[in-house]
């Protein structure tokens, strides 16, 4: 590991000011994915700067009725909130579903939604990969990806966001409070993540120096009935093959509104729209779940080894929608 300075903030603006300081510094938090990356070589900052002491990392009520959530708010204590389980289960759920406790208890919400990728060409330094070293190639397309994306990937990358609480917020349509250079500013769920395009090393929108201070939740009384679904390799602990966060407001067997969004298909937290907008004002039906399932995976691009993602997909958007159709 490369030696690197270390740097304490207490306010977001002199964390944010800190961070100027140098070329190569990142943010930590609970350092669970980018100690990781430091140790394979993925990412060699010149300075941490710790933003664990910035703010009281806690939830708060706003004015409009959602509710603010500090970035360093550690995961288990997000999932364990008991506004956040009333109003938002699939948040709850999103991120009861996403590591092991011990994991939970160290990540924070602004870590979390800063994951890098898990394809094994981004974190194996002797394999190219144009996320790592921009211009090298993505082998992944002809070699292992069985678990990369099957929805807005590009010649450049195929990999997917790993996080699970992200799918969640992009379903709610959250907005990501945002301290830079320049001042804060707020960038809408989503918006914040990117598709690949000709540069897959950008993940986020975010500029140099950007520091995530809150998340802010709408207010949406129907999130209450809402609800995550993870499918994966194996009951443990493990890394998605295809998720879906969606949540229903139903009047008279009719859906009057939805939030609909995908996991491990896509570069970013997928929010389904073409499915919402086949949903809204259409009977809450197996068949008519089917029906809006298949327009927005109608722009699946599917590599050989991820065929099976495409159905599996379906099939669980399906299967969530029955479920909080049966549970309301």
């Amino acid at each position: 590991m490369r030696p690197f300075a270390y740097e304490r903030a207490s306010t977001a603006r002199s964390a944010v000011t800190a961070a100027g300081r140098s070329a190569n510094a990142v943010y930590l938090g609970g350092g669970t994915n980018l100690v990781d990356l430091m140790r394979l070589g993925v990412v060699s900052p010149d300075m941490l700067v710790d933003v664990t002491r910035i703010s009281d990392g806690t939830i708060h009520e706003t004015p409009e009725g959602g509710l603010l959530i500090g970035a360093e708010m550690r995961n288990g204590d997000l999932a364990a909130h008991p506004l956040v389980r009333r109003r938002y289960p699939m948040l709850a759920e999103a991120v009861l579903s996403g590591a092991s406790g011990q994991l939970r208890n160290m990540a924070t919400v602004g870590g979390n939604l800063l994951q890098r990728t898990r394809c094994s060409y981004f974190q194996d330094i002797t394999k190219p990969c144009n996320k790592r070293v921009p211009g090298s190639g993505c082998p992944a397309r002809t070699g292992d990806h069985r678990n990369l994306a099957i929805l807005g990937h590009s010649d450049s990358c195929v990999a997917t966001h790993p996080s699970d609480m992200a799918v969640a917020l992009a379903a709610l349509g959250a907005v990501v409070h945002v301290e830079g250079p320049q001042g804060p500013r707020r960038v809408p769920m989503p918006g914040l993540h990117r598709l690949p395009g000709a540069e897959p090393e950008r993940d986020t929108v975010l500029a140099p120096g950007d520091l995530i201070t809150a998340v802010e939740l709408p207010s949406l009384p129907f999130a209450a009935r809402s609800r995550y679904l993870k499918v994966k390799d194996r009951a443990s602990f493990s890394f998605a093959v295809v998720s879906v966060a969606a949540a229903l407001d139903i009047a008279g067997g009719v859906v009057r509104d939805c939030r609909i969004a995908l996991g491990a298909v896509a570069h970013v937290p997928w929010r389904a729209e073409a499915a919402e907008a086949a949903l809204r004002g259409s009977p809450a039906t197996e068949a008519e779940f089917a029906r809006a399932a298949g327009a927005e995976l109608a722009g699946a691009r599917p590599l050989p080894l991820n065929r099976f993602k495409v159905p599996l997909a379906r099939n669980v958007m399906i299967r969530v929608l029955a479920d909080l159709v049966e549970t309301r």
